[in-house]
C-alpha cells in the first residue's frame, strides 16, 4: 500500500540560542491519520522543534511545508488557524468556567452580539460525544479530573479544524484507566484522518499507540522508524547514544556500612498524615520507600526534613536527640530534601541556574553574609560540570532548562552543602531515560562515599536497583521493612503492598 504524502514536512530545521545550538539540520514528517512519537532525552530538541513549528520561535535554517505549501507562522495563533493545535502537559484552560465555555471560549455562537448559551452547550455536548465523552457540559471544568480536562482541551483543539494535533506529555499525570481513555480518543481522531504528534517519556505507551517515531539526540536527527520494527532496547540506545546495559548495571557497590544509625526516627508520626513509624538510616545506606500514591511516602520525608511538625515520636541524629521543627533545623543536622514538586517547592523559575544552585548555601550563611563572587563562580562551575547540567550556562533562566536538567540543578543545590542525609522524593519522575540513569548513578556514588539517602520512587525496579533496605507503606502506615540482598523482587514488593505486611 502506497505511503500517503506527508501533511507536514520540516526540512533541515536549525535553531540557535545564545551559546547553544538547539536544532541542527533536523528533518521531520507527519502523515495524515497516524500517531507519530517524537522521542529523545530531555534537552534533545523535542520542545524546540514543536515551538518552531507552532510559531513560538523563528527558525534560523530550513523550511516547513503544510499540505505541500511552504509556511512560516508568526505566532501559535497563526499555526492554529492553519490547522495545527497543541495540547500541553499542563492543561491551559479555565477551571472556573464550564466545560462548554472552555470548549468554545472566544468562539461562542452569537446572535445580535449576545452569546447563545443553549447552542453553545448543545454543540459542546455533540463535539464531546464524537470523542466518546459523556459530560455535563454546564458543570465547572474544575469538577472533573485532570484526565477529563485533558480530553476537553483536545476537543477544543480538534474543533478549530485541526489537521495536526500535538500532544506534549499528555499522560504524565494520568492513571492507567485515564491513559486508556485518552488512547481511545486518539485512535478515534486518527481514524478521522487527523495526524497526531505524540511526546511521552513512557516507552510502553509509545509502543502501544504510535505508528512511527522520530528520534532526536543533542538537537540532531538520529532517524525515523516504524514503531514495530525498533525494539525498546535499541530505541533507548539511540536516544542516549550508548548501550542500555551500561545504564542498568550499578556494579561494584559495597553493602551498607555497619555501625550505629546516622538518623533514627522512633514512633514518629503526624495525626491525619502518617501513623507512628520507626525507621533507621545508616551512613552510606540507601533506604528506599515503596508504596502506592498517597501511602505516606512523602509524609515521612517531610517529617524528617522538618517541613511538617510531628505530633508523636522523636528523631535522633548520631544518637543525640534532634528537634527537627523546621527545615533550617534539619539542614543544621546535615539533612537535605529534594521535593517531588520541583517547580512549586524546589526551583525558582525566574532565577538563573547559578542563583538556584547557591540558594541553600546562601540561606545557611544568612543574607547579611553574601557568598564572595569568586567562590560563587567556582562552586557553580564545579557542580554544573559534575552533574552534566546542559546547557552549561550559569546565567540561563532555570525555567528554560529541560525537566531532567532542572532536577540536576535542584540536586546540585543540596550537594553543595555536602549533606549527611539526602532525601530524594521522586527525583526521576518525568525525565528521560538518560537523565534518569545519571541520577541513579549519582545516588550510588553518594552512597559509596558515605552519604545516607532516603530514596522515594513509584518505580519499584528503581527502588530495588538502588536500595540496601526498602520500607513498604500502605494506607499511611509503614507495614514492612525488607532487606535487599539482591534477591528482593518487584513482585515481592507488590505482594507486600497488597497484603499490608511481609509475605
Amino acid at each position: 500500500m502506497a505511503t500517503p504524502d506527508p501533511i507536514l514536512r520540516m526540512s533541515g530545521i536549525g535553531k540557535r540560542f545564545p551559546g547553544v545550538t538547539a536544532l541542527d539540520g533536523v528533518d521531520f514528517r507527519l502523515l495524515p491519520g497516524e500517531v507519530h512519537a517524537l522521542m529523545g532525552e530531555n534537552g534533545a530538541g523535542k520542545s524546540t522543534l514543536i515551538k518552531v513549528l507552532t510559531g513560538v520561535h523563528d527558525i534560523d535554517a530550513g523550511e516547513i511545508e503544510l499540505d505541500g505549501r511552504r509556511v512560516a507562522f508568526a505566532s501559535p495563533l497563526a499555526a492554529q488557524r492553519a490547522g495545527i493545535s497543541t495540547v500541553y502537559q499542563e492543561v491551559n484552560l479555565c477551571p472556573n468556567l464550564s466545560v462548554a465555555e472552555n470548549v468554545f471560549i472566544g468562539r461562542e455562537p452569537r446572535r445580535l452580539g449576545r452569546i447563545r448559551w443553549r447552542e453553545t452547550r448543545r454543540r459542546a455536548a455533540e463535539l464531546l460525544a464524537r470523542l466518546e465523552l459523556d459530560l455535563d457540559v454546564a458543570a465547572p471544568l474544575s469538577s472533573y479530573s485532570l484526565a477529563v480536562q485533558q480530553m476537553v482541551a483536545i476537543a477544543r483543539a480538534v474543533d478549530v479544524e485541526a489537521r495536526v494535533l500535538i500532544l506534549d506529555e499528555p499522560t504524565s499525570s494520568l492513571d492507567a484507566g485515564e491513559v486508556a481513555q485518552l488512547f481511545r480518543v486518539m485512535r478515534r481522531l486518527k481514524d478521522q484522518g487527523i495526524a497526531i504528534l505524540f511526546v511521552s517519556h513512557f516507552l510502553d505507551q509509545v509502543y502501544e499507540i504510535a505508528d512511527r517515531m522520530t528520534i532526536l539526540r543533542n538537537g540532531r536527527l538520529v532517524g525515523e522508524y516504524p514503531t514495530g520494527e525498533l525494539p525498546q532496547v535499541e530505541l533507548v540506545a539511540k536516544m542516549i547514544g550508548r548501550e542500555l546495559a551500561d545504564l542498568e548495571k550499578l556494579e561494584g557497590r559495597p553493602p551498607a556500612r555497619e555501625g550505629p544509625p546516622l538518623v533514627e526516627a522512633r514512633e514518629l508520626g503526624r495525626a491525619g498524615a502518617i501513623e507512628p513509624f520507626t525507621l533507621t538510616i545508616g551512613k552510606g545506606e540507601v533506604v528506599g520507600l515503596a508504596g502506592l500514591l498517597g501511602s505516606g511516602r512523602t509524609e515521612i520525608a517531610r517529617l524528617l526534613f522538618g517541613a511538617d511538625h510531628a505530633s508523636t515520636g522523636s528523631v535522633r541524629v548520631d544518637g543525640e536527640q534532634a528537634a527537627l521543627r523546621t527545615p533550617r533545623a534539619a539542614m543544621g543536622h546535615g539533612i537535605a530534601f529534594c521535593s517531588e514538586d520541583r517547580r512549586a517547592e524546589g526551583l525558582i523559575p525566574d532565577l538563573t541556574v547559578g542563583e538556584n544552585l547557591l540558594l541553600a548555601l546562601q540561606a545557611t550563611r544568612g543574607w547579611t553574609r553574601p557568598i564572595p563572587r569568586g567562590r560563587q563562580e567556582e562552586l557553580v562551575g564545579r557542580y554544573i560540570a559534575a552533574l552534566n547540567i546542559r546547557p552549561a550556562d550559569p546565567g540561563r533562566l532555570v525555567r528554560n532548562l529541560s525537566g531532567g536538567n532542572q532536577q540536576k540543578v535542584l540536586l546540585a543545590r543540596w550537594l553543595i552543602l555536602r549533606p549527611r542525609l539526602l532525601i530524594l522524593d521522586e527525583p526521576t519522575r518525568g525525565i528521560d531515560v538518560g537523565a534518569k540513569a545519571e541520577i541513579q548513578r549519582l545516588v550510588a556514588e553518594l552512597s559509596d562515599g558515605g552519604t545516607a539517602v532516603l530514596f522515594i520512587s513509584a518505580e519499584l525496579e528503581e527502588v530495588l536497583r538502588l536500595s540496601h533496605r526498602v520500607g513498604v507503606l500502605r494506607d499511611r502506615r509503614l507495614v514492612a521493612e525488607l532487606s535487599n540482598g539482591g534477591n528482593l523482587t518487584s513482585e515481592a514488593l507488590m505482594e507486600t503492598i497488597a497484603s499490608g505486611g511481609p509475605s
